[in-house]
């Protein structure tokens, strides 16, 4: 079986408004039972879907303030600055809510790997004829 080659999707940089802009509150948003909504991570030139993690309300507004992808530890129970030790920062572009209010899209400047074993992308395994195949190599070693 052959596998399609995927070509990138390009985000708009201006895509026209439909509605007048509303204030956003991160208050707005569904939480799950622990207080966390999911944060999807891509790479706002290329498309490229670089790592999945954890918002609270704190978090999203913290994002929002400071332009830092800022996601709430599940392990550490503590906020996580992405890039803080590694380097490897965040900026946010653009934050995106999904129809459901209960996911969310930051679209990032990545600097270096997104994933803390090196590599550009957390989704660096593809199941391809039932087995799992690696199709990304780290860029270093070190922890993002």
């Amino acid at each position: 079986m052959e596998i399609p080659v995927l070509t990138p999707y390009v985000i708009p940089a201006n895509p026209p408004a439909k509605e007048k802009p509303m204030p956003f509150d991160p208050a707005t948003l569904k939480y799950d039972a622990a207080g966390l909504i999911p944060c999807v991570a891509q790479d706002a030139a290329s498309g490229e879907v670089l790592m999945l993690a954890w918002m609270n309300e704190g978090a999203v507004a913290a994002t929002l303030e400071t332009g830092k992808v800022t996601y709430w530890s599940r392990s550490r129970a503590a906020f996580w600055v992405k890039g803080e030790s590694s380097g490897h920062h965040q900026r946010l572009v653009e934050l995106r809510v999904d129809c459901d209010r209960d996911c969310l899209l930051a679209l990032v400047e990545q600097e270096g790997p997104a994933c803390h074993t090196g590599r550009r992308s957390c989704f660096y395994t593809a199941v391809r004829g039932g087995e799992e195949v690696e199709i990304l190599t780290p860029v270093h070693s070190g922890q993002s």
